[in-house]
């Protein structure tokens, strides 16, 4: 049986191009450690290391790649600034659509005294800027938004709300899991002070490999979360001051970086909105097909304006997990069910507990994937 893979939003595959081959390059002739090791191979990969930032530097219009910081993921970036910025009596406001990443790390910080409102949103994902500004308190310190549900796809006004960011001198942390290599992200123009990113989803690069872009102002107020070797000022037993070293301690994650280079290179060459274009194509198909069915709930916007390639849907009196179970087994069909790491989120989409089934295109879909998948909602629920 052919396998159709309808879970990008958790991560993309088919990977970009030459991915593969890359990381495997590096690993068979030479994983050498830059910052450390002084030599012709380690100053090879810390060349490609630097051409990331700058790729990076480019595909969200930040003013210099040394601002590019690596993690291990976008949920290690949330928790830096987190737990790395916010103090007792510090307050922020998040979205009703946001994910376990930037909520558990706000629970935990409740302990030390740090409070958060969660913004007024709408049942399909939607949000009103000025209801972000009518939540704003005397000590809030920042705004954490998503720029794009992980659940249902809808798309935050990520500049209306960085503009009154601007204007209450608040800083603005947004979470580009599901846009980032889908839609333009412009730092300078939505006044973005902290971009977390994750490699493996819309950049198509490989698990393990994330990061954040940080504006000068946040950074001269912010603390590294985490401590250790640079390889750089090793005569001192504070961490350096300049950037990326700053946030940057032990070995990083190299297969990966390298990994990222590739698949950056390839949304480079073929062009974002190239890619956005084909998604968004079977975005469509599929919801018009969907509508078809009257015991079929479509979770979110049904519609193609400010969204997305990521679709919920509600099997009306059905178990949505006994149906993912069955488009995997019987089609061969891959989704994610449940809650997908954002209970508020599913809260706000009346979702919550039963979750739903969740599909997300890439552009390597087909129509022909999607009639399949839709044949298969015929026959399991017998219409």
């Amino acid at each position: 049986m052919e396998k159709i893979y309808f879970d990008n939003g958790s991560t993309s595959w088919p990977k970009a191009p030459k991915v593969a081959e890359a990381m495997a390059d590096l690993l068979t002739h030479g994983a050498f450690n830059i910052n450390r090791g002084n030599y012709e191979g380690a100053y090879e990969v810390e060349a490609t290391v630097l051409d990331t930032r700058e790729q990076l530097a480019r595909l969200f219009h930040a003013k210099d790649s040394r601002s590019v910081i690596f993690t291990p993921g976008i949920t290690y970036s949330l928790n830096y600034f987190i737990k790395g910025f916010l103090q007792s009596g510090d307050h922020v406001l998040v979205s009703g659509m946001e994910h376990n990443a930037v909520m558990r790390p706000l629970k935990q910080m409740e302990a030390i005294g740090v409070t958060y409102d969660v913004v007024r949103t709408e049942v399909d994902g939607t949000i009103q800027p000025e209801d972000v500004e009518r939540a704003i308190k005397n000590n809030t310190k920042a705004i954490i938004m998503l720029h794009a549900s992980n659940v249902c796809g809808t798309i935050v006004p990520i500049k209306a709300i960085g503009e009154i960011c601007r204007r209450h001198h608040l800083f603005f942390v947004v979470d580009t899991a599901q846009s980032a290599g889908t839609i333009p992200v412009n730092m300078q123009e939505c006044n973005i002070d902290f971009l977390a990113f994750t490699g493996h989803k819309g950049l198509l690069g490989p698990q393990g490999i994330g990061g954040f872009l940080i504006s000068e102002e946040l950074n001269d107020q912010m603390k590294p979360y985490i401590a250790g070797g640079t390889g750089s000022q090793s005569d001192v037993l504070q961490m350096p001051e300049s950037l990326p070293d700053k946030y940057e301690s032990g070995t990083m994650n190299l297969p990966g970086i390298i990994g990222l280079h590739a698949a950056l290179s390839y949304i480079e060459e073929t062009g974002i909105m190239t890619i956005h274009r084909k998604k968004l194509e079977l975005t469509q198909y599929f919801l018009e097909n969907v509508k078809e069915f009257t015991n079929i709930r479509i979770v979110g916007k049904e519609g193609m304006k400010d969204r997305v390639a990521v679709v919920s849907l509600d099997f009306v009196q059905e178990d949505n997990a006994v149906i993912a179970f069955e488009l995997e087994q019987n089609y061969g069909i891959m989704t994610r069910v449940g809650l997908h790491c954002a209970p508020i989120a599913h809260r706000t989409l009346h979702t919550y507990p039963q979750g739903t089934v969740r599909f997300a295109f890439s552009a390597s879909n087909t129509r022909g994937e999607i009639d399949q998948c839709i044949e298969g909602f015929r026959e399991i629920l017998s219409v």
